[in-house]
């Protein structure tokens, strides 16, 4: 638009000159005596400095780098955005984003939003299961001016980078990925990590690895049987090679050329359909094993309790017993106390009986001696006897006067003798006395 402004000008000061050149030879009308020669020069300079702007200056969109090939052969690179100083130089623009995606059958997509554009990825786990891989990924041009122009001399064309460098590389770092991992791990929890080492390998260049095969033999015997079923299991293992301790890399492309990796999706992988069969058919052994343990595991919690209620029981039953038998102990523990207690009130008894005979006899025997003394002192023979007899007769009323207990209980200090046996040979006495009166 510059340029066209700048031509109109340069051409309608041409005209002004040749008008101010007629207007002296023939002396023309009025208006064109407004019209001098300074107005057409100032036009003439006015187109040329338009038609050149466009070679002199030019305005860089966000979004894009651009490489300037001056007339000397320097080249420069503008990677900001703004009106930029060009000076006669050619430009080429890069995106400075580049979008690269996987497309499937049936999707459909803005191809003018995605610069890359794949077909489907067939990938091979190292366990041999194969599946299809889909992704989308995203990537920025160098940041620094060095690299962003050898990466655009190298490549000429943002579709010779495109499909001849990032796509490639794209396709051969999620092969590379997948040969590093199991289907089964990978279904199991391992697909962060698998997205994980996808960047890795993408930003920093290629793990390199060893694969180690490990076999396995098991050996199942046979129910009933001495043999046994021989089975070997084949694993492999995908180790990354560590030099001084750091995994060893092998550059690609993309880490060569500093092209830097700002986003990576793992949209999808798709496991082969006769894979998808055996997990489904694992899953429902899965499900049914899981249910024959909840079952085993309700039986035995089952006997636990059959177990624990039996227990429950005897202790109840050993209890109550136990109680019976205690309160017959104290039952017999009292009676015993009971039975001593009497023995040792009878003992007081008699030996109460005693001392009150023995208080009499005395009292008898103070009187028999008195009555003696009075003989010896001059009573007759007659009155003495009749002073003995008299006393003879008081000493037998009081004698017969005492009343002894009827019933003795004897105990032995011999062995098989106990006072409850005494307690009944005396109570039988007893009863045999009673019966006779």
């Amino acid at each position: 638009m510059i340029t066209f402004l700048g031509v109109i000008a340069l051409l309608v000061g041409v005209v002004a000159l040749i008008i101010s050149k007629l207007e002296k030879k023939s002396g023309s009308g009025e208006w064109m005596n407004h019209i001098t020669h300074v107005h057409g020069y100032s036009l003439i300079v006015i187109g040329i400095l338009l038609s050149l702007m466009s070679s002199m200056f030019f305005f860089a969109d966000r979004g894009f780098n651009y490489l300037l090939v001056s007339p000397t052969g320097k080249m420069s690179a503008v990677m900001e955005q703004g009106i930029k100083w060009r000076g006669f130089a050619k430009i080429d623009k890069w995106q400075k984003f580049i979008d690269v995606k996987v497309v499937g059958n049936g999707i459909e997509i803005d191809e003018d939003e995605v610069e890359g554009i794949m077909k489907p990825i067939p990938l091979r786990f190292i366990d041999q299961v194969t599946s299809m891989g889909f992704v989308s990924t995203r990537f920025e041009m160098p940041r620094d001016e060095d690299s962003f122009i050898n990466l655009a001399v190298k490549f000429r064309t943002m579709s010779n980078l495109v499909n001849n460098t990032i796509v490639p590389t794209v396709k051969e770092q999620l092969v590379n990925t997948a040969y590093m991992f199991a289907a089964q791990d990978y279904i199991s929890g391992e697909a962060q990590n698998f997205r994980q080492v996808f960047e890795e390998q993408l930003k920093g260049g290629a793990y390199a690895v060893e694969k180690i095969e490990r076999r396995d033999t098991v050996y199942a015997d046979i129910q009933n049987n001495d043999r046994s079923i021989k089975e070997i299991q084949t694993s492999y293992e995908v180790n990354k090679v560590l030099v001084n301790g750091i995994p060893k890399r092998i550059k690609h492309e993309l880490s060569e050329n500093n092209i830097i990796v700002s986003q990576v999706i793992v949209d999808n992988i798709e496991l082969e359909k006769t894979f998808k069969q055996r997990l489904e058919a694992q899953r429902d052994e899965s499900a049914k094993r899981q249910l024959e343990q909840q079952k085993v595991e309700t039986a035995k919690d089952a006997q636990q309790r059959i177990i624990a209620e039996g227990e429950r029981d005897k202790a109840a039953e050993r209890v109550a017993q136990e109680k019976e038998q205690v309160k017959a102990l104290i039952a017999i523990e009292t009676k015993l106390k009971q039975e001593e207690t009497n023995k040792k009130l009878a003992a007081i008894a008699l030996e109460t009986e005693k001392l009150n005979a023995l208080k009499k006899k005395v009292t008898a025997d103070a009187e028999a001696y008195e009555i003696s003394k009075k003989v010896s002192a001059g009573i007759t023979p007659e009155v003495k006897l009749q002073m003995e007899l008299n006393r003879d007769i008081k000493v037998a009323a009081e004698i017969a006067k005492i009343k002894f207990p009827e019933t003795m209980i004897i105990s032995s200090d011999k062995k098989g003798g106990t006072p409850l046996e005494s307690l009944i040979g005396a109570a039988m006495a007893k009863q045999l006395q009673t019966s006779k009166k």
